[in-house]
Parts: C-alpha cells; structure tokens; sequence
C-alpha cells in the first residue's frame, strides 16, 4: 500500500474538525497497510496550521502562496492533481463538505480515478480498499470497492471516525509547484458568515434536541422547561426548523451545525443519519423515542422507549425532586 493523503481542510486560520478526524483514521489504514500518511496543506501565511499537523502526519505537504489565501476549487484542483500524480497515493481522503463536495468531482475527472463519497468507514481488506457509504435515508449500508485502481479518491462524512490526538512527529515538506491565478469565470468575492442566533448551541454542555415527535409547537414550554432545569439549550432536527417552531441556527445535523456536548438529549428525533452526523460525538447521548426501531437508539448510549409526553414531565419530576 502507498501512501494515505488526507488534504487538509481550514477556515479563518482553524484547522476543520474533519482533519483530524480523517487523519485518526488514516493512521490506522496506514499501519494496517505499511503505508505513511501524508497530510496536503494548501494556503497562504499557513506555517501555525503546519506545525499542528506534524503530531497527525508523517509528512505535511505545504503550498503556502497567496493564490491560496481563498477556497476555489479552480485554483485548488490542478495543484491537488499535480501532487497527487507526483506521490501517487493509494487513497486521497477528502472531507465530505461544501469544500469537498465541490472540489473531489472535478479532481476524479482530471486524474481519472475512481470517487467514493460520503463514507462513513474505509478499511483495509486483504489487497483491497473497501469503502462504507449508506443510502435509503441510512437505512443501508453499501460496500463498494475500487476495481484494481491505483489512486483511490473518498470524501469522508463529518463525524463518521472519532479523532485522536496524534504522536507522529512528521516533517514538514515545503511545495514549489505552479499556482494558476484565480480564473475570472470562478471568482472568490466574499466568505458571509451566518449571523449569530439569540443561542450558540454549539457552545453548551448540555444540548436537549427535538423531532418531529414533539407533534405541536405548544410542547415547546414542556422541553424548555426540561432544557432549563439541566442547564441546557434547546435544539432540533430539519423537520422542527422546517416547521418554523424554531430558527435555523437551533438545527443539529449536516445541513445544520455540528455539536459535541457532555451530555445530549434527543426527544422524538428519529435519527435519520443527517441529524446524528452533527450530534455524534457527544459523550453522551439519550434517546426517548416510542419507536424501538428508530434509528437513533443506534447512536444512543442510553435509549428510553416511551411517549415524551409522558417520560419528558416524569423526568422533570424525578430531577427536581433529587436535586431538592
């Protein structure tokens, strides 16, 4: 097995969270297959960036030029492709985000390779590299394989691996390839960043998150009340904000944001993989669904089945009780 090449994804100077996620697993990929991993770094005044990647790599492969100072897929894409023809890795992992979704297609078409996305797992079997995406609303899991492919390209799902902190003490390796300038078809005008709600639900420890299940905007009192008394804030799947019971910034999911909390409470949420991509990293995670089959007693470490209406209040009650 060649190398793993994880490209690095940042905005506004932070490393993205899927970084290190895709670099945890493929540090594992690449000790199952002899292999290194190679970590590819693109930006401009992005020295910090590199530094912090040398503990998840074995090398850091860095193009610092301020034709990078900006996301475009036009300018990322041939640099990308040059480095990839150069090193020719057994995999390229990408993150399966605006970025990536925009960047991998194109970059599958000029190197002629094989694209998997949206993965959910990558592993190592025998010879061969097997990918793990779901369709059918997550209900099923597809294994697809790569033929005999020399360069493998993924895009990887936020949240599908755990990150680890590394200890690799890779070098960093300084690139000189050509930058083609901003092509004037494909142009970076502005990053307009979503304005911030009345709630940063990305900020509590305690997050209580609602679905569909909840039925009528009136329950809202009910879960408020129940979020006030742990400490935590309120939040929700698509079909709540689609609803209009509560605003957009209060989604969990990937259409949504993305949350870690100590402790997360999903009432009458379903679990489509959608909602748990942004909620699966919690330490943890209940569920209170009265659906046993529901999807997301699979993510859950604790699951109660029941109706809401009448576990939510009798947890109230229990909760007020202990702590008087």
């Amino acid at each position: 097995m060649n190398d793993v090449l994880v490209l690095a994804e940042h905005l506004n100077g932070e490393l993205k969270d899927v970084t290190f996620e895709m670099l945890t697993h493929a540090r594992v990929l690449a000790d199952a297959g002899g292999a290194k991993v190679a970590a590819v770094l693109f930006g401009s005044g992005v020295g910090d960036l590199a530094e912090k990647l040398t503990a998840e790599a074995d090398e850091v492969l860095v193009r610092d030029h301020d034709g990078f100072a900006n996301y475009n897929s036009a300018v990322y894409q041939p640099v990308l492709a040059d480095v990839i023809r150069g090193r020719e890795p057994s995999v390229v992992m990408i993150g399966h985000t605006a970025f990536g979704v925009d960047l991998a297609p194109s970059l599958s078409v000029a190197l002629d390779a094989p694209l998997a996305t949206d993965l959910i797992d990558l592993a190592v079997e025998g010879t061969d590299l097997v990918a793990t995406r779901q369709t059918h609303g997550g209900k099923v899991n597809e294994r697809v394989g790569f033929g005999d492919a020399a360069v493998r390209l993924v895009t990887v799902r936020p949240a599908a691996f755990a990150p680890q902190a590394g200890s690799r003490g890779g070098s960093v390796i300084a690139l000189d390839t050509d930058v083609p300038q901003e092509p004037a078809f494909r142009r970076f005008v502005e990053y307009v960043e979503a304005a911030a709600g009345d709630v940063d639900i990305t900020k509590s420890d305690v997050v209580i998150a609602i679905g569909r299940g909840i039925k009528e905007e009136e329950n809202l009192a009910m879960i408020n009340e129940f979020a006030e008394l742990l400490g935590g804030v309120v939040a929700c799947s698509r079909p709540v904000v689609d609803a209009g019971w509560l605003p957009k910034d209060r989604q969990v999911g990937s259409s949504g944001k993305t949350v870690k909390p100590k402790l997360y409470v999903a009432i009458g949420v379903s679990g489509q993989f959608q909602h748990v991509a942004g909620m699966k990293s919690a330490e943890t995670i209940v569920a209170i669904n009265k659906d046993p089959k529901a999807p997301i007693f699979q993510a859950a470490h604790f699951g109660i089945v029941g109706d809401l209406m009448k576990v939510v209040p009798a947890l109230t009650e229990k909760i007020t009780e202990l702590r008087a």
